[in-house]
C-alpha cells in the first residue's frame, strides 16, 4: 500500500516545509490542505461573498472546482481557474482564513476531497495541517504533531512574509488563527499514536530527517 504521513501542527511550526521536504525526500506526493482553505477565503473575498453566511460560504465551496499540483518541488493550487498559489498568502487572506476554516460545512466537504486525493496517490503521499492525523487521515503510516514555542512561530511567520507586515498583525494571525482553529479542529495536543516533535530548537533538516525515520 503506498506510504501515508500525516503531519499536523499550530501556525509558524513548519508544516509545510517540512512536509515538502519530507515527501521529496521520500518521493512521494505532497498535500496542503490549508491552502484548500485559503483558496475558498480568497474566492470569497473576490467574489465579495458574506464569510459570516455558513450556508452562502458553504455553497460556495460546494460549487468550486480545485486544480491541485501534488509536486512537492512546485506546489500549486488553482480555484475556478484562478491560480491562487501567491494570492492566498496575501494578510488579507491570512485574516480571513479562519472565519471560513471553522465553517463547519465546509470543513466536511474539503475533508471529503482532501481523502480522495489521499487515495488517488499513487506513490504515497504527506499531507498537512491541522487535522490530518485526526480526521482525514487517522490510519496513516506516519502520524505527527509538529510543535514549537509561540515566539519561534511568529518569529518564522514574519520571516516568511519578509518584514511586510509588522509584529503585532503577524502574532495576530499565528495566535489568534490557532485559537479559532483549535475550536474545530484538534492540533493544540497529539492524538494517541501521534509522534510529537518540538522544531523550535531544531533545523529543518533536523525535523526532515526525524520524520523520514518514523517511515516503515
Amino acid at each position: 500500500m503506498p506510504l501515508v504521513v500525516a503531519i499536523d501542527g499550530p501556525s509558524g511550526s513548519g508544516k509545510s516545509s517540512t512536509a515538502r521536504g519530507v515527501a521529496s525526500r521520500l518521493g512521494l506526493d505532497f498535500l496542503d490542505t490549508g491552502a484548500m482553505y485559503r483558496a475558498v477565503t480568497w474566492l470569497a473575498l473576490h467574489l465579495g461573498v458574506d464569510r459570516t453566511d455558513t450556508d452562502a460560504v458553504a455553497a460556495l465551496v460546494s460549487g468550486a472546482t480545485f486544480d491541485i499540483s501534488v509536486d512537492p518541488r512546485s506546489p500549486r493550487i488553482a480555484i475556478n481557474g484562478h491560480d491562487v498559489t501567491r494570492a492566498i498568502r496575501e494578510p488579507e487572506v491570512s485574516a480571513a482564513v479562519s472565519s471560513v476554516a471553522t465553517n463547519l460545512a465546509v470543513r466536511e466537504h474539503l475533508v471529503a476531497e482532501q481523502q480522495r486525493m489521499i487515495r488517488a496517490a499513487e506513490r504515497g503521499i504527506v499531507a498537512e495541517g491541522r487535522d490530518i492525523t485526526t480526521v482525514v487521515a487517522p490510519d496513516a503510516d506516519v502520524r505527527v504533531l509538529l510543535v514549537a514555542d509561540p515566539a519561534a512561530r511568529v518569529a518564522r511567520r514574519q520571516a516568511e512574509l519578509g518584514g511586510e507586515v509588522d509584529q503585532a498583525a503577524v502574532t495576530d494571525q499565528v495566535i489568534r488563527r490557532d485559537r479559532d482553529d483549535s475550536t474545530v479542529a484538534r492540533f493544540t495536543e497529539a492524538a494517541p499514536g501521534v509522534t510529537v516533535i518540538d522544531s523550535t530548537e531544531q533545523s529543518l533538516a533536523q525535523v526532515i530527517e526525524a520524520i523520514c525515520a518514523l517511515a516503515p
